[in-house]
This record gives structure tokens, sequence and C-alpha cells, in this order.
């Protein structure tokens, strides 16, 4: 009777089926990252887009003010995640004089800072000080402060995918909400007055 001795893999094989399962991980990662975000955006609802920030401290980046900006003869200064920890509720806005988004939204933030009183701090996406100063001298200026990200480094930090975009903090400094896209008459009612009422109500 003829007998057959059993074939041990190759050496090699066990490490290069360990290398390609690493290989593939972060592949698989991304795909469901992929679908989640069509799948959001398919709903016709960017704001449905996930934030890894949300319930955590602001990030620790400093916006420095735009240069020349004023309120009368008073310099407008820039701001850093450290101004939001005071005990207030605080709204972010990334914004840009060149986004047209950017400019049927704004009557609303001036609205935002009327009716809630919450301290909104914009920023000011990769622009130039000259058109940022135009464009505050011509639709107004609801801003507490106003930061400028020159090279866009902050907007990655803070998890931007394009202009505008709006966040809403509680008194710890915390990102508590997170709107993708221009603010509208029903956002502003529906979401935003609601997430700063919440933060409020929460922090009292």
């Amino acid at each position: 009777m003829q007998t057959t001795t059993p074939v041990d893999p190759a050496p090699d094989e066990a490490p290069k089926r360990s290398m390609a399962w690493r290989l593939a991980v972060p592949l698989i990662v991304f795909a469901a990252l992929a679908v989640l975000f069509a799948f959001a955006l398919s709903g016709g609802d960017p704001s449905k887009l996930p934030s890894a920030l949300l319930g955590k401290p602001a990030p620790a980046f400093a916006f420095p003010a735009i240069e020349g900006l004023t309120d009368g003869t008073t310099p407008i200064q820039g701001f850093s995640a450290s101004d939001f920890a005071q005990g207030h509720v605080s709204v972010v806005n990334f914004w840009a004089s060149w986004c047209g988004p950017c400019v049927q939204e704004h009557p609303l933030l001036v609205a935002l800072q009327v009716r809630t009183g919450a301290k909104i701090y914009g920023v000011n996406y990769k622009d130039q000080p000259a058109a940022a100063r135009r464009f505050l001298g011509r639709y107004g200026n609801p801003y507490w402060a106003v930061g400028a990200d020159a090279g866009g480094r902050g907007a990655i930090e803070w998890g931007v995918y394009g202009m505008p975009e709006t966040f809403v903090l509680n008194g710890k400094g915390e990102i508590v909400f997170k709107h993708v896209g221009p603010i509208t008459p029903e956002t502003l009612e529906a979401k935003i007055i609601p997430a700063v009422q919440a933060a409020a109500k929460a922090g009292s």
C-alpha cells in the first residue's frame, strides 16, 4: 500500500497571508466609510454625514485675526479652542467671500445671534483679507470673533467637508452638533436653534 506524506506549506506562505490581511483591512474600512458617505449624500441631506468630533472638545487650533478687520476703530480678534470652554454656548461657522451659499445663509446667522444670544465665531476659509472685509462690510458681521484659515489646515482639523459648515459647542467647549451646507430658514428653526437651546439647557 502506497502512503503519501503530507507536504508542509512553504515557510513563507503564512507571512504572505498575514501581509495580505493587513493590507485588506484599511481597504475594507475605507469602502465601508465610502458607502456610508454615499448613502448620506444620496439621501439628499448632507448634514447627516458623520463627524468624529461630536461629543469631543474642539480641536486645539488657533485662528489668527483677519488683517485689517475692525469694529469701528477696534480690531476684531481671532480665536482658539480655549475661548469655547467658558461656560457659554458657542457657534463656529466656516465661510468664505467666494462662497455663494455663504451669502445666502448670512442673514440667518445674524438672526441666530439676535434670537439666541449665542457667541458666533467665524472662520474665513482660504480667502483674501480684503475680500473678507468687503463681505462683512456688505452683509453685516454677526461674529463675536473672526479668524482666518488661509491655508485650510484648520478646516482639516475640524473635519470640514466644504463651505459653509456650522458647529454648535456646549459650555465645556465640546462639539455637540454639526450642520453641513448652508443654513436655511427651515434648518435654522428645526436644527440650529434647537441645538443651541439644548446646549444651553444642558449647561445650566
